[in-house]
Order: structure tokens, then sequence, then C-alpha cells
């Protein structure tokens, strides 16, 4: 690990969640890192006639907003990294100009998109080329659904969200690895852009820039902005993992000396599912079970399954809130514990919870629907949601120990938002049947911090990261105590939902 950094490095990560955003200013003095919020804002979608956006000039505004409260507050960063949700992306014309706000990935343009795609090219084939599992989501399905739109037209670049977000501050172009790895468009072996994918859809690779690997220096900030903000002088911008996930994973606390396969659950209004692997796993069996390859920092593969999360509850608080319900997060859980176990069971995968909108009333009816106990409060469907996530967290694991890994996870590591709700924690590890590692909660921050380390040469691999992590944020442990109860309900689960072992 290096030496201590006279004065030490000083970072300014910008995450950029899909609800919400916050600048997170680092302190690194070589042996640990210290992390202060100094902004955070919302990042609510904006329903026109048309379809759901993103509002992309007030994101890029926020940008500006925390690198003025930083310099203003005598903390100048030594460099900036930039992190978003996956999939989406912005179109420029030929002359750099943003093509309208790009859409949200909740849009409905996307449905039933995924059958008119296997018809250009078979979906095994897809997989085959990618090693991305199938959402209707990924950026080649947005792409598919706006083939007959102007828009495409006049298209001249293709940015993901986080290498939009870094052209507008350095006036670069460029697509990071990581985040490139959620478009379906990639192929995770040569880790570039697939041609193959490219040609089927009828989509030019001239539209695609280089691409770039985490832990380098991209560019600078622009001359107007560093007029705006009156900067002494430009600030690098490094490539970090700009998937959030992909950050967020860098940073777990991984204790080397701990032998034994360990996954992870990157827990937020998703959640990310998966091992580590150095190379992808691109098998029947993986596409099977619908776990995916994405991009991770130091060439490493982040075998996954997306997971619904806690956006359910995120969904769930904002119809209760109108209804003058204000409980906070942690009033929930703490509701919800006290509340009868294993009253129903629901997929938190179903597609009814996918767009916005009324999520306790789908709650209900899915329970309606399968002869359940309704749950008729909120901390009633609290207690479900978490049950249900715990339980899926489970049948997920089963799947990549058993049909892809070949062998036993000893050991999960969850980061990330959830990791502070010790509820859904400690039900994981009861579910599991193995110790649950609980944070940091800013790991994807500390993971963006950290690569902005690696891009100015003050560390040089995963595993100097990782120590960092852990001499800087002890995770909190929670042990899988008496599994007996979880069995049954496990059963029950399987037979009400009819996921397959």
């Amino acid at each position: 690990m290096a030496q201590p950094v006279k004065g030490g490095l000083r970072g300014l990560a910008l995450d950029y969640g899909a609800s919400s955003g916050r600048a997170i200013l680092g302190k690194f003095d070589g042996r640990r890192l210290a992390i202060k919020e100094i902004h955070r804002f919302a990042n609510e979608p904006v329903r026109l006639p048309d379809a759901l956006y993103w509002d992309a000039p007030f994101l890029y505004q926020q940008m500006l907003e925390s690198v003025f409260i930083a310099t203003a507050s005598g903390h100048a960063p030594d460099s900036i990294g930039i992190d978003t949700w996956g999939v989406d992306f912005g179109l420029l014309d030929r002359d750099g100009r943003l093509i309208g706000n790009p859409a949200h990935y909740r849009d409905s343009r996307t449905d039933g998109i995924m059958d008119e795609a296997f018809q250009r090219m078979p979906r095994a084939s897809v997989y085959k080329h990618t090693g991305l599992a199938f959402l209707q989501i990924n950026t080649l399905y947005q792409l598919l659904a706006m083939e007959s739109s102007p828009l495409r037209q006049i298209a001249h670049t293709l940015l993901m969200t986080p290498d939009l977000l870094t052209y507008f501050l350095t006036g670069e172009q460029c697509a990071e690895y990581t985040i490139v790895s959620t478009s379906q468009l990639s192929n995770p072996v040569q880790r570039d852009w697939s041609r193959p994918v490219l040609r089927a859809f009828g989509l030019p690779r001239a539209w695609f820039p280089d691409i770039v690997e985490p832990g380098r220096i991209i560019g600078k900030t622009r001359a107007d902005v560093n007029l705006q903000m009156r900067l002494s002088s430009p600030i690098p911008v490094a490539a970090v993992g700009s998937h959030d996930t992909a950050s967020a994973v860098c940073a777990l606390p991984v204790d080397a000396r701990l032998r034994g396969r360990f996954a992870y659950i990157s827990s937020g209004t998703w959640s990310l599912l998966g091992v580590e692997t150095d190379k992808p796993v691109i098998s029947g069996a993986a596409l099977s079970a619908g776990y995916t390859n994405e991009g991770g920092v130091f060439g490493k593969t982040r075998l996954l399954k997306n997971i619904m999360g806690l956006w359910i509850l995120q969904e769930c608080r904002r119809i209760w809130r109108r209804e003058g319900v204000a409980d906070s997060f942690e009033t929930l859980a703490e509701k919800a514990s006290r509340e009868k176990p294993f009253s129903a069971f629901f997929d938190p995968d179903d597609k009814r919870f996918l767009p916005p909108g009324d999520m306790p009333g789908r709650i209900r009816q899915i329970c309606e629907e399968t002869n359940q106990t309704v749950p008729d409060t909120p901390s009633k469907i609290a207690r479900v949601v978490y049950e249900n996530l715990a339980l899926k967290y489970r049948w997920a694991v089963n799947q990549l120990s058993r049909e892809i890994l070949g062998e036993k996870i000893e050991r999960v590591y969850v980061v990330g938002g959830g990791s502070n709700n010790a509820l859904l924690n400690r039900m994981t590890a009861q579910s599991l049947g193995v110790p649950v590692y609980a944070g940091p909660d800013e790991a994807t921050a500390i993971g963006n911090l950290l690569m902005q380390a690696v891009a100015l040469g003050e560390l040089k691999d995963l595993r100097e990261i990782r120590a960092v992590v852990r001499a800087s944020f002890a995770p909190k442990m929670f042990e899988p105590g008496n599994r007996a109860e979880w069995d049954d309900a496990y059963a029950g689960f399987l037979k009400v939902t009819g996921l397959r072992e």
C-alpha cells in the first residue's frame, strides 16, 4: 500500500442513484479513507405526455453545485469521479448537442419489445455475445423501441449516463466499460462493443466511443466550468467503476484471510446479488438462471442477478405519504419486526412491480389471487416485502452455488443503503444460513473515491483498495441462528411463486 499522502488526497464522488444523488468528499491519507456527504438531492423522473424521462440538465446542475460546495468550503478536490445507475443513455447530434432528455428505463416503451428483438437475433445468440441477462430495460431494447424515432435519424453518438455527465463536465467522449457492460451491446470476454449485436440491430459502430477501463484519468474540467466555479486550475476527472454497482462491489470489506466463496448483495433500489469472478461465465446454466455478466474493476466480472429490491417499499412509502402515513424506513422496519411472520409469499420480481404506481395495491392483489392473507397495514406489507426479498435471495444463491458455480457460498457481504436495515440483514442471514456482513452503506461512493486514488497512482490493485475499506469502515456481522422456520417458509415461497430449483 502507498505511503501516507502529505496533506491527504481529496476526491469528490458524484454518486447518482435511481432515486437520489449525493456528493461525497473523501480524504485518503494512504491508509484510511474518511468521507463526508456535502450535498444530496432527489433524482425524480419527469412524466411528459409521451414518455417518462430523466432531467439531465438538473442532474448536471447538481454536479456543478457539488463542485461549488466543495471548493467554497476550502476543500477543492484533487479529482472527480462519476457513477450512476445502469442501462440508460443520451444521444448527441453531430455537433455534440444532447438530443432531448434521456428516457427513463421504467418507461413503458419497451413493453413486449424482447419478442421482436429475438426475431433479429435468437435469444441464445444474444446471450452468447453479451453474457447479459434479459431485462426489457436494457439499452439494446430501448434502442430497438426507438427504431422509428426521428431522434435516431439525427443521432451521431451514444453515451451511457455517467459518460454523458462526464462529457458535460470535460468535453471528452468515452465509454467506461463497467457501465457499457449493462447495455447488452458489449462482449464480456473482449470487453468491447459486440459487433455482431450492433450489426443485427442496425446500430452504427460509429455511434459508440472507444471503451476505457476504470482507474485512469479521462480529462479535466472544461474552461467554462473552471470559470463558472472559480477554480484556480482544472480538476482531473477519473474513470471509476461508473456503474454504481461496480463501484459498490469494488468497496466490499472482504477479508482475504477468510477462505471460501463469498457472495455480495448491493442493496438499494435494486438488489444486485452475485459473485466476483476472474472471467465471464457464459453457460447454459447461467442463461437459464438469469445470471448476468457485468464488468468489474481490474478486469473482474460481476456475475449477478437483478432482484427488484427496496424499490417496492420506496414506492409503497410514496403512496403511504400521500395517504398521510409518514413513517421513515427505520420506523417501518421496527414496526414490521413485531408483525406475524410469513403471512404471505410472492415473487419480488413479479413484472407488476417494475413500473411506478400503487405498490401496496399490487401486493394486496397478488395475495388475493393466490388465496393468502392480505396484508392491510404498512407494517404488515413491509414485513412481507422484507421476508420475500430474503427468500428470493436464498433462491438466487442456491441457483448460483448449485447450478452455476458448483460450490457453496460461505458468507455474504451486503453493501449500500440496505446494509443499514438490520431487520432485512438478519432475515437474509437466517434465510441463507450463512453469516452476513453489512456495510459500508456508502460503498458506491467509497469505491468511486478509491478508484480515483488508483487513477492518481496512490493505490495499485483491488487487494489494496479492500484493505483500506476494512481499515476505514468495519462491517456489522449477522449470524444465521435457527434456520428451521425459514426452511418451512422457503417451501411455502416456492409453492406459491412456482419458482423451481
